[in-house]
């Protein structure tokens, strides 16, 4: 008999999906990786290169992690996780170099410690080593998506109110095509320095956090409208 209560593949695909992109997004609600998320999203290039990079890591360890799971005891689990994190990073690294190399030094030393992002080993820890490759895969798509979006928001709202440019540079990852891509602000428009020094960064990470959580509110509120009964809201 089949068990209709059992979710689809599709429907566990979605979840951890939205999980990644919006529910437990690593940046916005683990508040994982702000180290290279506050310091390198002064414009939209650079943090679209962070966040892509930081994704094939995630892709690569989730992956690895999850084929091994059953193959490895617990005593010696994070050693070599580790070790797999740091080999991805170090193929990403030299992959950027050769490929990106005017971006790669731009990004300098923020691309090789990716292996000390704690988002990375956290899903390997409390995903990839539970769970099966196709699902793991899932997770560190979504997961590193929704990651570079915040990266590349950011960027980009830093990249406007200081430089009042977007897109600019475009052509260190695109190539000469992109180079047209530059948007300017009215001649009018006087850009705001701070927004591209590291006040800006925490300024600009606390908007788009508070933007979240008043969706969420709004949210609840609604659910709350909707049934006629009181949900209890969290202020924490």
């Amino acid at each position: 008999m089949t068990d209709t209560t059992k979710p689809s593949k599709l429907a566990e695909y979605g979840k951890i999906a939205r999980s990644g992109i919006w529910d437990n997004n690593q940046a916005l609600v683990a508040m994982l990786g702000l180290c290279p998320l506050l310091a390198v999203t002064n414009n939209t290039v650079n943090g679209l290169g962070l966040g892509l990079a930081t994704m094939a890591v995630l892709i690569v360890s989730n992956v690895l992690v999850s084929l091994i799971r059953n193959h490895v005891s617990p005593e010696i689990r994070i050693p070599i996780f580790i070790a797999i994190i740091a080999s991805a990073v170090t193929i990403i690294d030299m992959m950027m170099d050769a490929y990106l190399h005017t971006l790669h030094g731009i990004l300098g030393i923020f691309i090789p410690l990716i292996v000390t992002n704690c988002a990375i080993l956290g899903r390997a820890e409390a995903f990839a080593s539970k769970n099966t490759v196709d699902k793991s895969l899932v997770d560190a798509i979504f997961m590193g998506l929704g990651f570079t979006a915040v990266l590349v928001v950011l960027g980009a709202m830093r990249e406007i109110i200081g430089n009042g440019t977007l897109f600019d540079q475009m052509n260190l990852m695109f190539g000469d095509a992109a180079k047209n891509l530059t948007l300017y602000m009215p001649s009018d428009f006087h850009p705001v320095l701070l927004a591209i020094l590291p006040p800006g960064a925490f300024i600009g990470l606390g908007l788009l956090v508070a933007l979240k959580n008043a969706i969420e509110q709004r949210k609840l509120e609604k659910k709350t409208n909707a049934l006629g009964i009181q949900v209890a809201v969290n202020q924490s």
